[in-house]
């Protein structure tokens, strides 16, 4: 799998609009917006792509409301994420 870059519990910001593939639940439009460049959001597991193993894929539960609460689990790739505060969007 490689080195891992993020671990369980890593704060993480989104570092591009995540979009919907069409696997998220809760999400009506297909290509909808999960979460914004800059969002924060944790880490709550990784692992490797089913289809290529090669890859690897991180579970972020962004914050998604003024109150800090934490959203589903959504699958990102490694360059979708920063620990870099300030995101060009």
């Amino acid at each position: 799998m490689g080195t891992v870059r993020y671990e369980v519990g890593d704060m993480v910001f989104a570092a591009e609009d995540i979009l919907n593939d069409g696997g998220m639940p809760g999400i009506d439009d297909e290509e909808g917006l999960i979460a914004p460049a800059g969002m924060r959001g944790v880490v709550v597991h990784f692992g490797v792509a089913e289809m290529d193993e090669s890859k690897e894929i991180y579970l972020v539960q962004f914050e998604n409301g003024p109150d800090g609460s934490l959203g589903h689990p959504v699958g990102c790739l490694p360059d979708e994420l920063t620990q870099n505060v300030a995101v060009d969007a």
